[in-house]
């Protein structure tokens, strides 16, 4: 079975080839370089469903928003495709910030508690969500499942709250959570076509970290033209340019986190 996305433009689509809509070799590219989407239709019947999943998830986010508010803690979501070293930053994320914030993680992985087992001992409350039972492992989080979450952690006793999304560069950035602020990892690794392939990622975040950069003297990297590409999809976008590996930006990181706590924070009454 495919998966259905919700784009910018307000349409939903159908995609039943996973997820990455590789331009097969008889598919014809336009003259700017685009792929024919001429035969990619989705029927009213999936028009009137999708308006409904996306509908009901984003009242569950609002709630979960709510609650969130509530309990005075600031929400952030953090995406990333797989093997970006999203879990590496947040270790060294809680090895900084264990004394100056109270902070809970939201872990989605497809399978087992590997990445939220990592993330132990650093005085964070986790809680994990396998999605496996979704289509053989759905690949991202939504506002439901970030719900189901919320009764196993202190929200009242939180000042952050980190969402780790499932590893994926589509499906993440279509679904609110609840989150006050997105987030994402890209490894330098991934390639500078990135934004361009993965535009509704990249243009959804309040902040890029560029990680891995201790690897670009190691690699046939153009980073320029990756800041290009990025502000070609999203002008302006905050970006820290960071090494989970080597502690490189990770300070930076940290500091947004707080800024973003402190402009949050309640007036005394």
């Amino acid at each position: 079975m495919g998966r259905f996305h919700r784009h910018d433009d307000g349409h939903h689509h159908h995609d039943g080839h996973d997820h990455d809509h590789p331009n097969h070799h008889d598919e014809p590219v336009t003259a700017d370089g685009h792929g024919d989407h001429s035969g990619y239709a989705t029927g009213s019947e999936r028009v009137v469903v999708l308006e409904r999943i996306f509908d009901e998830n984003d009242q569950t986010a609002a709630a979960n928003r709510r609650d969130f508010d509530d309990a005075a803690l600031t929400a952030v979501n953090l995406m990333s495709s797989p093997g970006a070293g999203k879990t590496t930053m947040l270790r060294e994320t809680l090895r900084r910030l264990q004394d100056r914030l109270r902070i809970g993680i939201i872990e989605g992985d497809i399978e087992t508690s590997i990445d939220a087992d990592r993330l132990r001992g650093f005085g964070a409350a986790i809680s994990l969500i396998n999605t496996a039972n979704g289509f053989g492992g759905e690949c991202h989080l939504d506002a439901p499942m970030v719900r189901s979450a919320l009764p196993r952690l202190p929200l009242d006793d939180l000042d952050l709250l980190i969402i780790e999304n499932v590893g994926n560069l589509v499906c993440p950035a279509e679904f609110d959570v609840g989150a006050h602020a997105r987030a994402m990892v890209y490894s330098v690794t991934e390639g500078e076509e990135k934004p361009l392939k993965y535009p509704v990622m990249f243009r959804s975040v309040d902040l890029v970290l560029v990680n891995k950069v201790d690897l670009i003297p190691h690699l046939d990297y153009d980073l320029s033209l990756f800041y290009a590409n990025l502000n070609a999809v999203n002008p302006g976008v905050a970006v820290i340019e960071t090494s989970a590996r080597t502690g490189v930006g990770i300070d930076q990181w940290c500091d947004w986190l707080c800024d973003l706590r402190r402009s949050f924070d309640r007036p005394p009454d």
